[in-house]
């Protein structure tokens, strides 16, 4: 099968370790992106997996489709226009001091984008899964709509479609609720993954679930998903993830899943002395992707996915660098971290 993601890639600029802002005059510049993020995962499993967005027309857009085809991912749909690269700054945190993003991407060459500009009937040739997520939706009242125009071609093709919610409060700017576009562009989604709040900020459905002592309260969640699944009676099923925040290092971490026969619950592992939690749901849902396409199991798809965030928690950058069989080790029951040799 062929995936397709689409979305913006931005350049990161993090602080060292966990400095704060200029605490030293550097910043390492990478690449990342929540689609871009899941085109990775799945080409690092071995998948046929492309990504499209548009750049700029120079030499940063250059290094990134250089990064991209570095993992595997092909780069061969990416359109280039006007605009500039869009930046997200990372201060990493450390124990009570929490993480912290700032956005700079408007007028980004993903931002200025707008229905007409990608040719979707060869976008979407051969393609079997496309991803996007609620991110691209928020940057801009053109990027919306091409968003809302790609979900609605790729339902009409019968391509099974993936969304990520992604709930982010800092980019809702143009005068658009999360609401107002996500309820619509949901409609056309066959498989959702969320955690709680992008359910109650992205779609307006709200039910009384809280993380306390690292519990999963079962039915709370089976009746939070349950209620999105009966407001979108075309969807096949929805992934939730649960992140319990003790500290910046210190996370709990499990998943459910509610394909409307059965209702799932994963495995919670206990993540300490964490690295790098920025990329994380995009590492669950490059997983949940890859299992499902993957796996008989439903159950043995959601492990999978579950198990791949967690190692992306001990890896540096928006990518998850881990292997099938990094995995599957983990999902298996072995997370001793012993030296393999």
């Amino acid at each position: 099968m062929k995936y397709l993601t689409f979305g913006e890639i931005m350049l990161r600029l993090k602080t060292p370790g966990v400095e704060r802002f200029f605490q030293r005059p550097m910043l390492e510049a990478t690449f990342g992106g929540g689609e871009a993020n899941v085109a990775v995962s799945l080409a690092n499993y071995g998948c046929d997996a492309s990504f499209l967005t548009v750049l700029p027309d120079n030499a940063i857009g250059d290094e990134c489709v250089k990064e991209l085809r570095r993992f595997g991912v092909c780069t061969s749909l990416i359109q280039r226009g006007p605009g500039r690269m869009g930046i997200y700054y990372l201060e990493g945190g450390a124990n009570q001091l929490p993480s912290k993003v700032i956005y700079d991407r408007e007028h980004s060459s993903a931002a200025l984008a707008k229905p007409g500009d990608i040719d979707w009937d060869r976008a979407f040739e051969d393609v079997g899964w496309f991803h996007i997520t609620g991110i691209t939706p928020a940057i801009s009242d053109s990027a919306m709509q091409l968003s809302m125009e790609s979900v609605m071609l790729a339902k009409a093709r019968g391509i099974t479609v993936s969304c990520d919610l992604n709930f982010r409060k800092n980019l809702w700017k143009y005068g658009k609720t999360a609401p107002e576009v996500m309820r619509e562009l949901t409609s056309f989604v066959d498989v959702a993954i969320a955690n709680e709040e992008d359910v109650q900020k992205s779609l307006g459905i709200t039910a009384d679930v809280r993380v306390e002592g690292g519990e999963l309260d079962r039915e709370k969640y089976r009746l939070l998903s349950d209620a999105v699944l009966k407001e979108y009676p075309e969807m096949k099923m929805i992934a939730i993830t649960l992140r319990e925040s003790r500290s910046a290092n210190s996370n709990g971490w499990a998943a459910c899943l509610n394909d409307r026969e059965n209702f799932y619950v994963s495995r919670r592992y206990e993540i300490s002395d964490i690295v790098d939690r920025v990329g994380g749901g995009d590492a669950f849902a490059g997983g949940l992707i890859y299992g499902l396409n993957s796996f008989e199991s439903r159950q043995k798809a959601l492990e999978f996915a579950v198990a791949a965030s967690c190692l992306k928690h001990s890896i540096s950058g928006d990518f998850n660098r881990a292997s099938v069989k990094d995995v599957e080790t983990l999902a298996g029951g072995d997370g001793s971290g012993r030296v393999q040799r």
